[in-house]
């Protein structure tokens, strides 16, 4: 899972100072035309190279099921995306996330009456994956937040172009994607637990550092910070989802890998809705004052440290030694 790691966040690593390069030097379209020939070509290796490792069974797929999801996620991920523009006490905002809410939860209802569930949410009948989950959720958030609040931050308050900002965020990116082999063998040595309290405490460390910016916060200084926070993700990113499926029976892994990433992705896309929400409404409440956006981003960034000591509180919790089901 580590070397797994290290594939997985260099492409993110590099992808901010490859994308300013195309914005400052060639235009932003480039960054959707270029996906075209990369595509193609991952098509082309995985239809030469990719062969199933498992058997394979003829699953039904639940239309319903799909349907129930696509309507009551993206309802709630409108809902969270219009408040910021439109208040939380809007009718469109409050109806939009109540309806998705409630569509969510008959979702999850047909999930456990099912006998072939699109996802399988038997997995949370086990508490390290629990666990693991709301960490992991957290951390999503976290991570997507400084992955947009920072470039703002440096775009908008400080007049920076979109290749500063990624090289900016580069340093930090590598070392995480380096280290990421590394915590893997930390975690066969010492277990998850150790791990998952560096890392948090490492994050809630980079969060706190920065919600006190200003036009003249060092850039030295965001380099720094942005290092620590990508060495605490590196200690906690890949160790937590390997110790989420090592709890799971070897007949739940596939459904486990599944969640997961299922509840990765609607994190990542709803506490970045929510992040750009809060650094709006901040960022208004501290108009007309010159520097208003600077203000928005380090209020904003004062939640994501509360987020990251309820995290640490959490992982207080995870048991030292994790049971592996085989």
């Amino acid at each position: 899972m580590g070397k797994i790691g290290f594939a997985i966040i260099f492409a993110p690593a590099i992808a901010p100072t490859l994308a300013g390069f195309v914005i400052d030097y060639v235009s932003w379209r480039w960054l959707f035309i270029g996906m075209i020939p990369i595509s193609l070509l991952i098509i082309a290796l995985a239809v030469k190279y990719l062969f199933n490792v498992g058997e394979t069974t003829a699953a039904k797929l639940d239309i319903t099921s799909v349907l129930l999801s696509t309507i009551g996620f993206g309802l709630v991920l409108f809902g969270f995306s219009s408040a910021g523009s439109r208040g939380w006490s809007d009718s469109l905002v409050l109806g939009a996330i109540s309806i998705g809410l409630i569509v969510t939860v008959f979702f999850c209802l047909r999930q456990l009456q099912s006998s072939e569930p699109l996802l399988n949410l038997n997995v949370f009948k086990y508490k390290m994956y629990s666990m693991t989950t709301i960490i992991n959720v957290a951390i999503t958030i976290l991570m997507y937040a400084d992955l947009i609040l920072l470039p703002m931050y440096l775009q908008t308050g400080r007049g920076a172009t979109a290749l500063q900002a990624g090289l900016l965020l580069l340093p930090g990116a590598i070392i995480n994607a380096c280290l990421s082999p590394v915590t893997g063998r930390l975690y066969d040595k010492v277990g998850a637990k150790p791990l998952f309290m560096i890392g948090t405490l490492l994050i809630a460390l980079s969060m706190w550092m920065v919600t006190d910016l200003s036009v003249t916060t060092s850039f030295i200084y965001i380099i720094i910070r942005t290092v620590i926070l990508r060495i605490g993700l590196s200690f906690i990113s890949m160790p937590l989802n390997t110790a989420a499926l090592n709890t799971l029976p070897i007949e739940l892994g596939s459904h486990g890998s599944a969640v997961n990433n299922t509840v990765r992705q609607v994190a990542g896309a709803i506490g970045t809705a929510v992040v750009i929400t809060i650094y709006t409404m901040q960022t208004t409440a501290h108009l007309p004052a010159q520097f208003a956006q600077i203000s928005g981003a380090s209020d904003t960034y004062m939640c994501m440290f509360i987020l990251a000591l309820i995290a640490f509180v959490i992982v207080l919790f995870v048991p030292r030694k994790v049971k592996t089901t085989d």
